[in-house]
C-alpha cells in the first residue's frame, strides 16, 4: 500500500507543477476550446506513458551506448519549446479576426513528450525511484517491504 501512496503522490506532483504540458494545455483551452484542445489533451495522456514504457523496456539502453542523444534530445526539446513559445506569442486571436492557427493534434502532442525536459525528468526519476534495474533493464518494481 505505501508503494501505491508514494506513485499516486508522485503523479500528482509531476501532474500539477508547472510544465510545457500544462502551459500549452492552458492556451490551447483558452484559444480553442475544450472540445478542439482535447486531442492535445489525449496526446499527452497516450504519449508520456508510452514513454514511460519505451524507456522502462531497454531504451536506457540505447542512451548508455550513444550518451550524445541525450545532447540531441536537450537540443530538440529547446528548439520545440523556444517554436511553441513563438506560437504562443504570435497567436492569432478572434480579437485580430485571423483564425489561422490551430490546436496540436493527438500526434503532436504525444511526439512532443519525447523533447519535453520535463517529461523525461519525471519518468526517468521516476523509474529510478519506483523500479530496480536488472539484467534487461528497468522491469522490476519495489516490493514495499523494508
Amino acid at each position: 500500500m505505501e508503494i501505491v501512496l508514494s506513485v499516486l503522490l508522485f503523479a500528482l506532483v509531476s501532474t500539477v507543477t508547472p510544465g510545457p504540458n500544462n502551459i500549452m494545455i492552458m492556451t490551447s483551452g483558452v484559444n480553442f476550446g475544450v472540445w478542439r484542445t482535447l486531442p492535445h489533451y489525449l496526446g499527452i495522456c497516450f504519449g508520456f506513458p508510452a514513454m514511460v514504457v519505451a524507456i522502462s523496456l531497454g531504451l536506457g539502453k540505447v542512451f548508455e551506448a550513444f550518451p550524445q542523444l541525450h545532447l540531441v534530445i536537450k537540443v530538440l526539446g529547446i528548439t520545440y519549446l523556444l517554436y511553441l513559445a513563438w506560437r504562443i506569442a504570435t497567436t492569432a486571436t478572434e480579437i485580430d479576426g485571423e483564425k489561422t492557427s490551430k490546436p496540436l493534434s493527438f500526434l503532436q502532442a504525444a511526439a512532443f513528450q519525447w523533447v519535453n525536459p520535463k517529461a523525461w525528468v519525471m519518468a526517468v526519476g521516476a523509474l529510478a525511484t519506483f523500479t530496480t534495474v536488472s539484467s534487461g533493464g528497468y522491469c522490476s518494481s519495489h516490493s514495499g517491504s523494508g
